[in-house]
């Protein structure tokens, strides 16, 4: 069967329609926008105007290409952003206007499901893994090995660290150590519910972790066929890391591959990132293009025989 999977995020809104047969999943179009829906949330609570008109303009864009491919099946969820403002409900009737359906606006502990579904489906690494998706206001945290045993989000994400902390440009060294510390809060809380320190393997999620990548591997434009599946090793992570963080947004921008709507909040997330890797003892991070998009559609494939 043929279905759609839109993922809303803090930072980016993302279409996978893809064919789905026997729990695998061939895909037809993804692609991704950065509409910044979360823009000022974690200050004013609210979802800013600006941000809501370049969210539902994306939702349009998507409806019109899921329409033209023929979907049978479609889901739409609403992540960290749409979990925090007081006004998801204004966010929410938008949407139904141009999808003809809401998004669902699910929990992070389902977020983390559809996650590590989504990624376990495409990799075969044998025994334990913990998989990180960071997002633009949260990052989960899962591990186990053929299913879920212990998951957690917690509100650090690199839109969040930025407007929080990382303000100048570049960052402060007292503003990165204030993210640094946020972070670690945060790692600490997910160690606490899910040991994923424990884990044999770790595997990194979003658009943070597959821009690190990239950068890594020194390539001459980003690549998701050369990235997905790369090992970065955490030395690695950690010189891109120091280099992102020194940088300014003009000369992140010009990194070859750094997607535009990305290069004022990669540094969070890529401190996010080694933050985690270091933390956890890990030698490497395994860095997967397949994510919640997947699980979403698998999903609906399961639902549907």
């Amino acid at each position: 069967m043929r279905a759609a999977a839109i993922d809303c995020g803090t930072n980016s809104l993302r279409l996978l329609i893809a064919d789905v047969e026997d729990g695998q999943v061939r895909d037809v179009v993804r692609t991704m926008r950065v509409v910044r829906l979360g823009e000022g949330v974690d200050v004013t609570g609210r979802l800013a105007p600006e941000a809501l008109e370049r969210a539902w303009a994306g939702v349009q864009d998507y409806a019109d290409q899921i329409k033209a491919a023929g979907v049978q099946a479609v889901r739409m969820v609403a992540t960290s952003a749409s979990r925090d403002a007081e006004n998801a409900d204004e966010f929410v009737a938008g949407v139904v206007a141009r999808l003809g359906q809401p998004p669902e606006v699910i929990s992070g502990a389902e977020e983390a499901h559809l996650s590590f579904v989504g990624a376990r489906c495409v990799l075969d690494i044998p025994g334990t893994v913990a998989v990180v998706d960071i997002g633009g206001g949260s990052t989960e945290f899962v591990v186990g090995s053929e299913d879920v045993d212990a998951a957690l989000s917690v509100d650090v994400g690199c839109v969040r660290m930025t407007e929080r902390h990382l303000r100048s440009d570049p960052p402060a060294a007292t503003e990165i150590a204030a993210a640094t510390h946020d972070i670690d809060a945060g790692i600490a809380r997910a160690q606490d519910a899910t040991h994923f320190a424990g884990a044999d393997h770790l595997i990194g999620l979003a658009g943070s972790v597959t821009t690190v990548a990239a950068l890594a591997m020194g390539l001459p434009e980003y690549d998701s066929r050369v990235i997905h599946g790369s090992r970065i090793a955490a030395q690695d992570v950690h010189r891109v890391t120091h280099d992102l963080l020194a940088a300014t947004r003009d000369e992140r921008a010009a990194e070859p591959g750094m997607h535009p709507g990305r290069a004022d909040v990669i540094a969070g997330g890529a401190l996010i990132l080694d933050r985690i890797v270091a933390s956890g003892g890990f030698g490497e991070v395994v860095v997967s293009e397949h994510d919640i998009l997947d699980g979403i559609v698998l999903g609906l494939g399961a639902s549907t025989r």
